[in-house]
């Protein structure tokens, strides 16, 4: 049996290195893949990134299953194509995208199905909402309309920095959003206090199953300052997501979502992940939908995840969530992400990377802005490296995971030193 993941990043490397571990597969594929995957003996780089030449090939080359990484594919329909040409494929179709790939779609979506969120407004006007953010007041949060890689969220604490998100959103292109029909348009949003988790299941157009809880950590420095990211390091199970914060989600925001797509007249399929502020009192509200697993989340997800991926996502494949079981490590699994000199706004490429240690069942190093040039491993994006660890407990898996990190070079290498803090706090 032959399996193709498509995307580049860390949570590729991570979803290919676990479905590489089923028996019943033959070869996995990643499309284009990284400098890491290309190392793995288990896995092929296939470079294509076309979606029209990759379904060609999937065609040919008799692919069994097709599993989507990132959020650009499928926002671009290839869901819809590879099922239009009969290849089993694992994500939301191109409308059902659009919680992702439109921040104003998703807020409206959520007003309408009664979706708890924040307050909010949408402006394609830069005078509109300058006002809109004098009348409101700091804090405030301002996020792009349409696909930046998780790095269209400003939370502004002053009103200089939200204006300056608002001109940088509305009349700059550094930022390398993708804007949806109509251009540029910001959602700003009431500042909501509480605690951060990713809240991720997967859905087979009818029934859903949630996965391990995990938490990221969003901001570039230590102690959650500085700007957003991707996702500097995350952890799972995310003490945060108690048993009442879990069945809150389930009844309050997954299930509300699901019936609320299928009242729009779109069946869900594929990861549904929901981003939730937590409250000291333990109620939620949702900050964003993305349409695939997270990133970083998704490495010490599946280093926890003792189930045969291959039958998690054929049971996802084919109606059968809800007779799926999914057995899970009970040790604590924490990722630390390793990032290139300027990420976010301006990263560096073509660093050499040194002292990458060899990985163990215990201790992965995953790639994701990695590409491999004549036996060397450089840097080619803006989040580099994924270091995961398993231990018994979050110090331990803290401890393990900056130990397997501690001879890993590059130039302008940044890196949090603080991944976990939260869980240790709880």
């Amino acid at each position: 049996m032959k399996v193709l993941v498509v995307g580049s990043g860390g949570r590729e490397h991570a979803m290919a290195w676990k479905l590489a571990q089923s028996p019943r597969i033959q070869q996995v594929y990643v499309a284009p893949g990284n400098g890491g995957t290309a190392k793995d003996p288990d896995l092929i780089n296939v470079p294509i990134t076309d979606l029209a030449l990759l379904r060609q090939w999937a065609i040919d080359n008799s692919v069994f299953l097709t599993l989507v990484g990132p959020e650009a594919p499928l926002a671009a329909g290839i869901v819809d194509d590879f099922r239009a040409h009969g290849l089993r494929i694992f994500g939301p179709t191109q409308a059902a995208a659009q919680l992702e790939s439109s921040k104003a779609f998703s807020k409206a979506f959520m007003q309408r199905h009664g979706i708890p969120t924040a307050e909010f407004e949408t402006f394609t006007d830069t005078a509109l909402a300058h006002a809109y953010v004098d009348r409101k007041g700091a804090p405030i949060v301002v996020k792009a309309d349409g696909l930046a890689a998780g790095k269209g969220v400003v939370v502004a604490m002053t009103l200089a920095q939200a204006h300056e998100a608002i001109d940088f959103m509305l009349t700059d292109t550094a930022l390398g959003v993708a804007h949806n029909t109509g251009g540029a348009r910001v959602v700003i949003e009431e500042f909501l206090q509480g605690e951060e988790a990713s809240f991720m299941v997967l859905c087979d157009g009818k029934h859903v199953a949630a996965l391990a809880t995990s938490q990221d950590h969003k901001r570039l420095l230590d102690g959650d300052e500085g700007p957003n990211t991707g996702g500097m390091g995350a952890y799972s199970p995310a003490p945060v997501v108690t048993a009442e914060v879990h069945t809150r989600a389930m009844r309050e925001v997954i299930l509300p979502t699901i019936r609320g797509m299928e009242k729009d007249g779109i069946v869900y399929t594929g990861f549904l992940y929901a981003g939730l502020m937590i409250d000291p009192q333990g109620r939620i509200k949702t900050l964003e939908f993305n349409c695939r697993m997270g990133d970083p989340e998704t490495q010490p997800i599946l280093m926890r995840l003792k189930s045969d991926f291959l039958e998690v996502l054929m049971a996802a494949t084919s109606e059968g969530l809800d007779s799926l079981e999914m057995e899970w490590d009970r040790r604590v699994a924490l990722g630390v992400v390793m990032a290139a000199a300027g990420y976010p706004v301006n990263p560096r490429k073509g660093d050499p990377i040194s002292g990458l240690p060899e990985d163990n069942d215990e201790a992965m190093v995953f790639h994701a802005g990695t590409t491999e040039m004549d036996g060397q491993i450089l840097t080619s994006g803006g989040r580099v490296l994924c270091v995961t660890a398993l231990a018994d407990s979050v110090r331990q898996a803290q401890q393990k995971a900056y130990q397997t990190a501690s001879p890993i070079e590059f130039d302008g290498m940044q890196m949090r030193k603080d991944i976990g803090f939260r869980a240790l706090k709880n």
